[in-house]
């Protein structure tokens, strides 16, 4: 395993230590908002990690006072259209709901981990939505502002939507920049799970993340797999679905190696297969 692994990006930073690649949002003069070569940068990062032996988990946060602002207006252009690197329409993603800085959430096997450092709105609300884990700074606020600037909020207050009682996440969209929801309210309410101290946020992140490694990895794949999956199913196809995850796992040396810790009285040696 690497000790520590950087990569260059102009507008995130990324590192992988100890199992966890942190992905960093860094244009802190523009709150983090997400431009085309951000999301560019982005779409590489989450690639590299899902694809890396040497990552177990994700963690997303933010540099500065924002978290994410949503996409950034100065580029947006006048269509109104998500910029892409191919041809109108010529790729599935393209048919698909704009993702912009989503993590691909469905397809990637690896948890995500999402630390909010501050403010969260637009489209960076995704990041919370789909996190499979979230914490936030207690500094953190959240709102939604596409109505204020005359758009159609979409996916972002569908997700919402999931997340929370429909009536707090109708409000928050049709309220627009003009109310927004503290750290506090978002735990009472479970957008997050927990709230800490703002200069020990991405302290208590890399916490958790250990904490996950320390687990099975491809246990924890399986288990994530079936939640995330099993969420959009009848209830028992969602069981079953589960259990197939499980007879697939139950099959890994892992899996044999953790009972074997177990009786022997010491820590696994999970080797993630």
């Amino acid at each position: 395993m690497r000790e520590a692994a950087t990569m260059g990006y102009e507008t995130i930073q990324y590192e992988v230590r100890d199992r966890i690649a942190t992905i960093t949002f860094d244009r802190p003069d523009r709150l983090n908002a997400l431009s085309p070569e951000m999301i560019r940068e982005l779409r590489q990062a989450y690639t590299d990690a899902e694809a890396d032996d040497d990552v177990w988990i994700l963690v997303v946060t933010g540099n500065g006072r924002a978290f994410c602002a949503g996409a950034d207006v100065t580029e947006i252009p006048d269509d109104g259209r998500v910029v892409y690197d191919e041809p109108y329409l010529s790729t599935f993603p393209q048919w698909e709901a704009p993702q912009e800085g989503t993590p691909p959430f469905r397809t990637m096997t690896k948890p995500i981990l999402t630390a909010v450092n501050g403010l969260c709105c637009g489209a960076g609300l995704d990041l919370v939505t789909t996190g499979d884990i979230v914490i936030a700074s207690d500094r953190a606020e959240f709102f939604d502002p596409h109505v204020s600037i005359g758009l159609v909020s979409g996916r972002e207050v569908v997700r919402l939507a999931r997340a929370l009682p429909t009536n707090i996440a109708m409000r928050m969209a049709l309220m627009g920049r003009h109310e927004r929801m503290s750290a506090a309210r978002a735990y009472e309410l479970g957008l997050v799970s927990e709230v800490v101290e703002h200069d020990r946020l991405l302290e208590r992140a890399l916490e958790l993340a250990a904490i996950v490694c320390r687990n099975a990895p491809l246990a924890v794949r399986g288990t994530r797999l079936a939640i995330r999956q099993g969420r959009d199913l009848p209830l028992r196809e969602a069981e079953i679905m589960g259990e197939a995850f499980r007879e697939r796992v139950v099959r890994t040396d892992d899996a044999k190696e953790g009972p074997r810790a177990f009786v022997e009285k010491r820590q696994p040696d999970w080797k993630c297969r």
